[in-house]
């Protein structure tokens, strides 16, 4: 929460098709690195295009899951992140749109490439049906509003491992019984699975040693050169301008807003409709 910024955010769900799941939980160290950075260069190459964001300095946090409810093998990455993107200089705060951070269809096929291409470069690429990349891959995206509620989404998850103990029921002559919730009819139900199966399920979640299921990128990063307070600064000179537009009925002068030339302060005329945001070539 200390990393929250007074602006809209986004949560974003990337899957792995099911064609991949046998070759990704047989190599799991290569395959969920590859999960992770080939989301990070997707996100940034479609979000400096200008009709997004029109910048790829951006900043996000990304925690790795890998089960279902069923206790399943359905490895998925969970993206938060800030609408909008530093400027190159890290001087001005570009805001994407309230409903929108970028197209999911164009990002799920640049991630697609990146991640043949990865899996190429570790030599499992012969390994894996040549139909998954001719199958359409979806991720989703919803607006979330304020980051508080994807915060909070994602801190029910993030330091449990697959199944709780108020979710296994009984076990009885070698059969466990747990409650797993009905995505489509949103009721919850009984399995039953012998132990071994169970035990199977369980540990097919478990991680590679050391590796980080939760990952800072961009200037959410705790390397990041910029301080959070100044990202901050940045988004609310922006938010205090817009709303100090919206009050001015007629040209006046913009109280603390200079002209860098002559020193004068500013003056509102009219709202112009902006122009494609371009970056130096």
């Amino acid at each position: 929460m200390k990393k929250l910024l007074p602006t809209h955010y986004f949560l974003l769900t990337i899957t792995l098709p099911q064609g991949l799941r046998g070759i990704v939980r047989s190599h799991q160290q290569q395959s969920y690195s590859a999960l992770f950075s080939c989301t990070n260069k997707a996100l940034k190459k479609l979000a400096q295009d200008t009709r997004f964001v029109g910048s790829d300095q951006i900043g996000y946090l990304a925690a790795l899951h890998t089960w279902g409810g069923m206790l399943q093998y359905h490895p998925h990455l969970h993206i938060v992140i800030p609408g909008g993107a530093l400027s190159d200089h890290n001087d001005q705060w570009l805001s994407s749109r309230q409903d929108l951070f970028v197209h999911t269809k164009p990002l799920a096929i640049i991630f697609k490439a990146k991640f043949k291409d990865t899996m190429k470069k570790a030599g499992l690429l012969d390994k894996i049906d040549p139909s998954v990349w001719k199958q359409q891959w979806v991720i989703d995206s919803q607006a979330v509003g304020q980051g508080q509620n994807s915060l909070r989404y994602l801190s029910r998850y993030v330091f449990r491992v697959a199944i709780t103990n108020n979710r296994i029921k009984s076990f009885e002559n070698g059969v466990i019984k747990f409650l797993y919730k009905n995505r489509e009819k949103k009721k919850w139900k009984i399995m039953a699975l012998s132990a071994m199966e169970f035990i199977r399920r369980f540990l097919q979640h478990v991680l590679p040693k050391g590796f980080m299921k939760i990952r800072h990128y961009g200037f959410l990063n705790p390397n990041s050169a910029l301080p959070i307070e100044k990202i901050r600064e940045l988004i609310s000179f922006i938010h205090d301008i817009v709303a100090l537009f919206t009050q001015i009925r007629e040209p006046a002068a913009i109280p603390g807003i200079k002209c860098s030339h002559c020193g004068h302060d500013l003056k509102f005329v009219f709202f112009a409709k902006p122009e494609a945001r371009s970056r130096p070539g």
